[in-house]
């Protein structure tokens, strides 16, 4: 099955992963699922992006998503802590690519962003630069970022070295700090939980959407409304907008309506083309 262009809807939530127009292979990967915890339905999305520079990119995302995701939504439909869950889930992802390694190779790794959401929290786990936006449904309720980028050009926005507006630019910008994979470099992940507002729309993306509008006030704009109703439709355009854009990278859209609806069957899904 190709990788190029892969689409799910699950109804509650939708995501879309595409090649772009410059690269030979997408290197991104999702699972989306829906569980079911004391009859209130719990959704879960994980993206990855393998790491260009090291060896099996490709599969390392796809590994590293697809055993995250698993951990995820058993512990979803069980009941069990979602913050504790979400460090076994990214454990769970980085023991998968360590057996992609091969002697005399670089060590395959991913960057690493899940996200579950109930009727009430999202939990939220990543590692490197792939993202989390909140996009407000209501016009005085603002969206926002809810992840911060483990790469060389944040740290050196931390440590006031560059302005935050030039960090899009910066060579440093994509130079990943932490991410998923066997090697030195692996770390802890970031945990945390975000209380939505109101009504709104969960994104979780790759870099290769937010190249080219890293502003949550802006992505809201192009998602919303549609993707309050229709996620897996926004999820398109939004891809779109990125291949038109320029499509100079892999793209992953994941779009989950907050809260979620009561009415409809816990499920998972593998992507399709």
């Amino acid at each position: 099955m190709t990788r190029d262009h892969q689409e799910v809807d699950l109804g509650l939530l939708a995501g879309v992963t595409d090649r772009g127009l410059r690269h030979h292979r997408n290197e991104d990967a999702m699972e989306l699922a829906v569980a079911q915890s004391q009859g209130s339905p719990v959704i879960v999305a994980v993206v990855c992006d393998g790491v260009s520079t090291s060896n099996r990119p490709d599969e390392a995302s796809l590994a590293a998503a697809q055993a995250a995701a698993q951990v995820l939504t058993t512990a979803a439909g069980s009941g069990a802590d979602l913050v504790e869950a979400s460090t076994r889930a990214v454990q769970s992802a980085g023991k998968a690519v360590a057996q992609l390694a091969e002697p005399g190779a670089s060590v395959p790794s991913a960057t690493f962003v899940s996200a579950v959401l109930t009727s009430a929290t999202v939990t939220l786990c990543w590692l490197g630069d792939s993202r989390a936006y909140w996009l407000a449904a209501a016009q005085d309720s603002a969206a926002e970022q809810l992840t911060t980028d483990d790469s060389l050009a944040q740290e050196m926005v931390n440590a006031g070295l560059l302005h935050e507006s030039e960090a899009l630019t910066s060579p440093h910008a994509h130079v990943v700090t932490r991410w998923v994979g066997a090697d030195p470099a692996e770390a802890p992940p970031h945990v945390g939980t975000f209380e939505p507002p109101g009504p709104g729309v969960l994104l979780l993306c790759s870099d290769g959407l937010w190249n080219y509008q890293p502003e949550a006030a802006e992505l809201a704009g192009l998602a919303l409304p549609r993707a309050l109703t229709d996620p897996l439709g926004a999820a398109k355009e939004l891809v779109q907008f990125a291949i038109e854009s320029g499509g100079r990278d892999n793209i992953t859209v994941v779009l989950a309506p907050f809260p979620p609806a009561q009415d409809l069957p816990a499920q998972d899904a593998r992507p399709e083309a």
